[in-house]
């Protein structure tokens, strides 16, 4: 019951444990599983499809297009526009391309597209060499174009990173289910930010930058257990198969995506496999226990070498193309010579399967991985262990060096780790919901990229094991991610508009900074001038003053001249008066007061014109003062105001700035919103182009 409810077969569940207990690989437990079938072929599988769906069209007596599919060797004839089967290469088979709805005519004619199982099985059956019958042997698929190299280059090739040409691949997944299957196998190229990830049946490809699907290549043959790039990165090997059935590897273009190299015809899946740094080989091996080595350049056979006692495991090339080594499930660990196949070293120690290999960049150091839990370094001068530890609990399952001599590694205890060659751990990524299976590390050295049982697969910064992606083995349908690219891009333009939004702000806040600074810088001007003007007025108002001043002593003068005159003329009168008092009337005396009075009368007015004179004066004198005490009150308001003024100016600076810096920053973010919507534009674009042609 502990089982039952993750819907695993009986059978199965006791091979896993068994497989569990003795060192078995979970990837490989499956096969076991699984009895041997017959290949598909014309007379069984194909034949009976042809009847049911095409002869009415396609026998003797009509042949429409000139093709008779009623026998193998007729179908194999091809019609009036040549072969329709090229054996090895659905794609490129006129039979599957028309059947599938991939090019005209659509067949059967003004029907629906056959089921996708019918067109699996044909495109299976055309991929694995177009089998006659049973006892049939496919042809071997001669390659199409002749990858070997005349010398290996170490380093970094010249050239642009090696990346698929855009439109070049189909992000159409050719197998998509509910839930993902285990992570068979990851590979990262040396030399570009793309990965490779099995899927079943596939082989998907992301860009490790922007965590975008770059294309799904099809593997039709089965489970793709191994994935390794070629050490120029220009080339993508594949091998697997189905378990207990058959197996194969093939070789990809990176650039294209076209199958270029098919080699192997194994009776089971192939579990370990590596294309040579010259390009010249391809070494594969799997539960036959024996390592074959296949030709390039013709496809054939090379040698078979055989001295391992159980399935092979693991097979990698040295970068400099002398040596390659290969590991079994029962802990052997071999070398050997690349060109002769001579047994280089025996290196013994693990004692678990080796379930990983991985060569330094150098090609003077090989790292194993086990299930015995260990990493050993082994050194290629005399075939010495250098170093060995513990790396995960229950088993280690994958080991990469990256170019700058640190190790990643992955295990049963479902957790990513990276070390130094000293064994000394570095950084570990959080767990996996389950066991941890592949390893790789991205050509810049900075994240990891690892994948588990469930199928999930993160990638992680190699400094630290901060996780900073996740992808999948699994993607849906392109037509479910054209539309989840166009939602990206509607959320992208509508963050781009707000940045806009933003822009225009800060442009007008800024503006108005400018302005603030212009009104401060003016502001200092104008007080310069107010403070001339103001000064000006005080020295014109204290003119003024002394001005007045100046009138006010001739007036006075007169004031005390007529206030003498007047106390003269009336001590004159008052005598006169006096005298006329005693004169009883005398009428000449009484003349003389009369005239005296009126000179009173007239000095005493003269005075009060006088005096009025002095108070209007002295009134100028006021007010001029009073002119003086204002203009100085300017000056002083002026000079104050003044001396604010720089600090205001310092005040409009800092707000200029602190504008123009968010001006600034705010068309920085307009600029990355550009840039991202013109990401996701491009990747809807390119999913959009890559949809399937509608039937």
């Amino acid at each position: 019951m502990l089982w039952s409810g993750r819907g695993y077969p009986k059978t199965l569940v006791v091979v896993l444990l068994v497989g569990g207990l003795l060192g078995f690989d979970l990837r490989h437990a499956a096969a076991a599983d699984k009895p041997k079938a017959a290949k598909l072929n014309y007379q069984d599988h194909i034949l009976p499809i042809l009847r049911d769906k095409c002869v009415a069209c396609h026998d003797p007596d009509k042949m429409k297009g000139g093709l008779d599919v009623t026998s193998y060797a007729k179908l194999m004839e091809g019609g009036g526009s040549g072969a329709v089967v090229k054996p090895g290469d659905a794609e490129g088979s006129r039979l599957y391309l028309t059947i599938a709805h991939k090019a005209q005519p659509y067949m059967p004619p003004k029907s629906d597209k056959l089921p996708q199982a019918i067109l699996d099985t044909f495109k299976m059956w055309i991929d694995e060499g177009a089998l006659e019958n049973a006892g049939s042997k496919a042809v071997v698929m001669k390659p199409k174009t002749d990858v070997s190299l005349t010398s290996v280059v170490r380093g970094r090739p010249e050239g642009p990173p090696p990346m698929p040409e855009p439109g070049k691949l189909s992000i159409e997944p050719v197998v998509y289910t509910a839930r993902a299957n285990a992570v068979t196998a990851i590979a990262a190229n040396p030399w570009s930010s793309l990965v490779a990830v099995a899927g079943h049946r596939q082989i998907v490809l992301y860009n490790t930058d922007t965590m975008n699907l770059v294309g799904i290549l099809p593997f039709p043959y089965g489970l793709p257990t191994v994935l390794k790039f070629s050490r120029n990165g220009t080339l993508l090997l594949a091998g697997g198969g189905r378990g207990g059935h058959s197996g194969k590897v093939v070789v990809f273009s990176v650039l294209t995506g076209e199958k270029i190299i098919e080699v192997g015809d194994e009776t089971d899946a192939v579990l370990a496999a590596d294309i040579s740094p010259d390009q010249t080989q391809i070494a594969l091996g799997g539960p036959s226990k024996m390592i074959r080595v296949y030709s390039t350049k013709d496809g054939e056979k090379i040698r078979d070498i055989k001295k391992h006692t159980d399935w092979i495991y693991a097979i990698e090339y040295s970068p400099d193309g002398v040596l390659f080594a290969t590991g079994d499930r029962n802990g052997g660990l071999f070398v050997w010579e690349a060109y002769t196949g001579r047994e280089y070293f025996s290196l013994r120690g693990h004692t678990a399967a080796i379930t990983d290999l991985s060569w330094r960049d150098d090609s003077n150091i090989l790292a194993s991985a086990s299930e015995d839990t260990t990493i050993r370094l082994w050194e290629m001068e005399n075939g010495g262990q250098v170093r060995a530890w513990g790396a995960h609990g229950g088993g280690t399952l994958s080991v990469r060096y990256s170019h700058d001599n640190r190790i990643a590694s992955v295990g049963r205890d479902r957790v990513a780790k990276i070390w130094d060659e000293s064994g000394n751990q570095k950084a570990a990524s959080e767990p996996f919901p389950d066991v941890a299976l592949k390893v790789a590390v991205t050509h810049d050295n900075q994240k990891v990229v690892a994948g588990d049982w469930t199928g999930l697969v993160r990638l992680f910064q190699i400094d630290n094991g901060q996780k900073t992606g996740e992808v999948t083995n699994n993607p849906p349908p392109a037509s479910v991610q054209f539309e989840s690219a166009m939602k990206e891009v509607v959320a992208k333009q509508a963050a781009r508009d707000q940045a806009q939004a933003a822009v225009n702000q800060a442009a007008q806040t800024l503006q108005q900074a400018r302005q603030n600074l212009e009104a401060a810088q003016k502001a200092v001007t104008d007080y310069q001038a107010a403070i001339a003007g103001a000064m000006k007025a005080v020295e014109e108002a204290k003119a003024q003053v002394e001005k007045a001043k100046q009138e006010v002593p001739p007036i006075l003068a007169r004031v005390n001249a007529k206030t003498t005159a007047h106390a003269a003329l009336a001590e004159a009168m008052n005598k006169i008066k006096a005298a006329l008092d005693g004169a009883n009337g005398d009428a000449a005396l009484m003349a003389e007061f009369q005239s005296a009075e009126k000179l009173v009368a007239q000095a005493a007015a003269e005075l009060d014109a006088a005096r009025k004179q002095l108070d209007a004066a002295n009134g100028q004198v006021n007010a001029a003062s009073a002119k003086v005490a204002e203009a100085e009150k300017v000056l002083a308001d002026t000079q104050a105001k003044a001396a604010e003024a720089p600090k205001v100016v310092e005040q409009r600076m800092a707000e200029l700035k602190a504008a123009a810096d968010a001006h600034q920053a705010a068309l920085n973010a307009l600029q990355q919103a550009t840039e991202a919507l013109l990401a996701a534009t491009r990747t809807a674009v390119e999913k959009f182009q890559q949809l399937p042609p509608k039937p």
